[in-house]
């Protein structure tokens, strides 16, 4: 299962995919690698999920429904409740809106069940979704299609209703498999830097500078979600590859594996 994002930079944009069992109580290390393209057509994310078969957790990009079209592997697009809700927090902002408020307070308790479950097996999770989240999903889904009928479509309310309506199939799959997180919120929280720094990574013109700077922030980002200092681990790991450490024994230099005797 995979999170993917994207962010603008100053020559094209950034595509991450993350990776991040421990909410489930995965044994596999989490990761986040960066990838550069010059666009942010759904020709892009093809090309860099080619071969990927399983739960990709996204926005609402239409440029990622090119995934479904095909036919060697089997994709499936689970939504974004953050999204979701950020849509709804939005018109209860700038305006008086019970409908909008009683839908964030819905939305809330789905999380506080998460929160529940965080880390408990992906069997655990599932049970306890089936048994607390479903019937608020079923209540949920009554209310949305309820106000639907009754709010103009163009409102910003009936936009953000429409949104979740358009979305509902792949919001509510977390409720037939305990991997699958409410949100894409982790993969968001390692791509922010990049949106920040972009005014400063002056390698505008020059793709492959884009490129390297890839591969670098995929290796520090990777590093904070292990719990390993950045600096510490490129000073050790560059001074084991230029003193001979075997390519044949990569795997002792990713961040996951990485101790202060590397």
């Amino acid at each position: 299962m995979l999170d993917p994002g994207r962010r603008k930079t100053k020559t094209g944009y950034f595509w991450a995919l993350a990776r991040d069992d421990r909410p489930w109580g995965g044994g596999d290390p989490p990761g986040v690698a960066f990838t550069y393209a010059p666009g942010r057509s759904g020709e892009y994310a093809e090309k860099i999920l080619k071969g990927f078969s399983g739960i990709l957790q996204v926005d609402g990009y239409a440029g990622y429904n090119r995934l479904l079209k095909r036919t060697d592997q089997n994709v499936q697009l689970t939504y974004c409740w953050a999204h979701a809700r950020r849509m709804l927090h939005e018109v209860a902002r700038n305006a008086i809106a019970p409908i909008a408020e009683e839908g964030l307070k819905q939305i809330a308790a789905l999380y506080r069940i998460e929160k529940d479950i965080r880390g408990q097996s992906q069997t655990a999770r599932l049970a306890t979704r089936l048994e607390r989240a479903a019937p608020k999903i079923a209540a949920f889904e009554t209310w949305l299609h309820g106000h639907r009928a009754r709010v103009s479509a163009k409102s910003p309310l009936g936009e953000a209703l429409k949104y979740i309506a358009k979305y509902w199939n792949g919001l509510i799959l977390f409720l037939a498999d305990g991997r699958i997180e409410m949100d894409n919120n982790p993969v968001e929280r390692t791509i922010r830097p990049i949106a920040i720094n972009r005014k400063n990574a002056l390698f505008a013109g020059h793709e492959t500078g884009a490129e390297n700077w890839g591969m670098i922030a995929s290796l520090i980002e990777t590093c904070k979600l292990n719990g390993v200092e950045p600096y510490g681990y490129l000073t050790k790991t560059l001074t084991a590859i230029v003193s001979g450490h075997k390519q044949s024994r990569i795997n002792e230099l990713l961040p996951w594996n990485y101790t202060e005797t590397v």
